[in-house]
């Protein structure tokens, strides 16, 4: 009896250090839900999930097969194959780019880098996220890009092929932080969600919100066009948290936070 016990205390101690010590793992572009403390509150992005509260942490595309730390806990990034895009773009100057095209984009990179930067903790972001646009992925979140076989940076967004003038409405409520006619992105938009959850739009034939304007789920913000670097007409849709830019097929599934735990 004594010796079963013993058995019993030493399976616990195990069980207990094997939680302790179990490592989190991870896909590229995905988010992970952590337990939240009160000193988490005002620093990250925290929801309500089964009555518990998590803290929401983006996992960066460029950190596969390796680690990052959130407050000491480590999370492994696991290293996935998302496959390849191949596109021709006829206009030779829009691949490679003139001092003074280079040095636009360039420019442009960074206003929106200081947009991205400049979220509101005020707005509690709906985690409920829609779909934007009714129409037919083109390209995924991830894959390798080759421009008239030239490698380029991976597709970190998900495209949309839709027609020209086709509605795009916001997926959540938030605020307009940035409008603006780009080199590569054409007539964008980008939207504040609050605490680090940010979404912009890009390649619009039409931009119909304002700088600071206050947007509900659901409202139109523009049509779909073929504006900037494109092949043709479609919405290029990218999502942030805390500036890692993540996978959006992944926030407009059912159940997201759920699919979480």
């Amino acid at each position: 009896m004594r010796n079963k016990l013993k058995n019993s205390a030493l399976c616990y101690i195990c069980l207990i250090s094997f939680f302790i010590n179990a490592e989190r793992f991870g896909d590229p572009g995905e988010i992970i839900a952590i337990k939240a403390s009160n000193n988490d509150l005002d620093k990250y992005l925290i929801v309500e999930i089964n009555e518990s509260l998590y803290k929401l942490i983006p996992l960066p595309f460029e950190k596969q097969n390796d680690s990052i730390y959130v407050d000491g806990e480590k999370i492994n990034i696991n290293q996935k194959d998302f496959g390849e895009s191949r596109i021709t773009i006829e206009n030779n100057s829009m691949v490679n780019l003139s001092k003074e095209d280079s040095d636009r984009a360039f420019k442009e990179s960074k206003i929106i880098q200081k947009a991205l930067s400049n979220y509101s903790k005020s707005l509690v972001p709906d985690l409920n996220f829609i779909n934007p646009v009714e129409g037919i992925v083109s390209s995924r979140y991830g894959k390798k890009r080759y421009i008239n076989d030239q490698p380029r940076s991976p597709h970190l967004s998900l495209d949309i092929a839709a027609a020209e003038g086709t509605k795009i409405v916001s997926p959540s409520k938030g605020k307009v932080i940035l409008v603006g006619d780009f080199f590569y992105a054409g007539n964008y938009i980008i939207i504040d969600h609050g605490f680090g959850l940010v979404s912009s739009y890009s390649h619009l034939s039409s931009v119909l919100v304002d700088e600071n304007e206050l947007i509900e789920k659901g409202q139109k913000i523009g049509e779909v066009g073929s504006t900037g670097r494109v092949t043709g007409p479609h919405l290029h849709w990218t999502v942030y948290l805390n500036k890692v830019r993540i996978n959006p097929e992944s926030i407009i599934q059912d159940n997201f936070l759920e699919s979480l735990l």
